[in-house]
């Protein structure tokens, strides 16, 4: 059967959220937001396409940066009102320069930095 992105269930400002996941290791890259064009986009190209709330535009993760997300599978909940974008990440996915945005992990009530920003 085809997929067809009016399938999902889409938050007031028709967005989802979508995890990104790096398949060779399962970890967790990142979370943004995809529209409907979004998702069309990233299943057409290969390339994931996040909706940016703060641009109100498209942004296709790497464009700038180089740091590209190829599309392995894109999946949803059994809800259908989450993604789950497995990827191969070029480089960091984070904009601080970090492989992964969840990088500040917080133990015994103290912040604790996971890793340092990539060179």
């Amino acid at each position: 059967m085809p997929f067809d992105p009016s399938q999902l269930t889409y938050n007031a400002d028709g967005l989802i959220p979508v995890i990104a996941q790096e398949k060779s290791t399962g970890e967790v890259l990142m979370l943004a937001w995809m529209n409907a064009d979004a998702i069309t986009r990233t299943l057409e190209t290969g390339h994931v396409t996040y909706w940016s709330r703060s641009r109100n535009s498209f942004w296709a993760k790497g464009a700038t940066s180089g740091h590209v997300q190829h599309l392995v599978e894109l999946r949803y909940d059994c809800d259908g009102d989450a993604l789950l974008a497995i990827v191969h990440q070029e480089g960091p996915a984070c904009h601080t320069n970090r492989r992964s945005c969840f990088f500040t992990a917080i133990r015994d009530g103290e912040q604790v930095e996971l890793m340092k920003p990539m060179e």
